[in-house]
């Protein structure tokens, strides 16, 4: 089993299955707040910008970090059919959550951007990070936001996730993943520092890479087309 030190290991390693993506025109997108140092990270060595791409989990009300769906800007909803189903969850009792964290969301968009306007996805690559992911309910509402923004592909990157999740994701054009442990119970059982990452080191990490910029020369042409070469992203099957 994978174990990485922390997050900022983490991202250092998933940078590493990234690197063919250098030089692509790409925005790192990472999904507050764990994943915003991994992806940290992975903007740092691919010389990308950095951005947050804003979801909230549905959580079960009895077990709330069972994500029964998830929701994100631009009105993006996503609902994980087989827990509402184990749960037995009504509609108006996940109508209640969603009212609730649809606030939360609206709340935190203002807060991590900081008075920041939205870096532009329209006919680029959108990198989404995550520390990891368990139903995937939250990756895949976010893909969906990326490609209502206007992202011409959409990659999710995260350090560890079941291989099962990971085939489930269709609403990404690719996944990487370092590792896919074949028994996998929580995602912080595979860092050995998995200290919760606070809203302030959120904004602390977007406002340094805004200051570092991120964006370098020109983009090859095909970037610019949102289009990468096979040799580079496999499709998914």
């Amino acid at each position: 089993m994978a174990v990485f030190m922390d997050r900022v290991e983490a991202g250092r390693c998933l940078a590493e299955q990234l690197e063919h993506l250098r030089g692509l025109d790409l925005v790192v997108l990472g999904l507050p707040r764990g994943g915003v140092p991994v992806a940290f990270e992975v903007a740092t060595v691919l010389e990308a910008p950095l951005d947050v791409i804003v979801v909230r989990k549905l959580g079960v009300p009895f077990q709330p970090e069972l994500a029964m769906g998830a929701i994100g800007e631009g009105g993006i909803r996503v609902l994980n059919s087989s827990v509402l189903a184990l749960t037995g969850i009504g509609a108006e009792e996940l109508l209640a959550v969603e009212h609730r964290e649809q606030a939360n969301l609206e709340v935190k968009v203002e807060r991590f951007r900081n008075g920041r306007h939205r870096i532009p996805l329209e006919n680029r690559i959108a990198v989404i990070v995550d520390d990891g992911i368990a139903t995937g309910s939250t990756a895949r509402a976010a893909c969906q936001v990326a490609r209502r923004l206007g992202a011409a592909r959409v990659i999710l990157a995260v350090p560890v996730a079941p291989a099962e999740t990971v085939q489930l994701i269709v609403e990404a054009d690719d996944v990487v993943c370092v590792s896919t442990p074949p028994i996998f119970e929580a995602v912080g059982l595979h860092y050995r520092d998995f200290t919760p990452t606070t809203d302030q080191e959120v904004v602390a990490l977007l406002d340094s890479a805004a200051r570092r910029g991120g964006v370098r020369g020109h983009a090859r042409p095909d970037a610019a087309a949102g289009f990468i070469p096979d040799a580079h992203i496999p499709e998914r099957g």
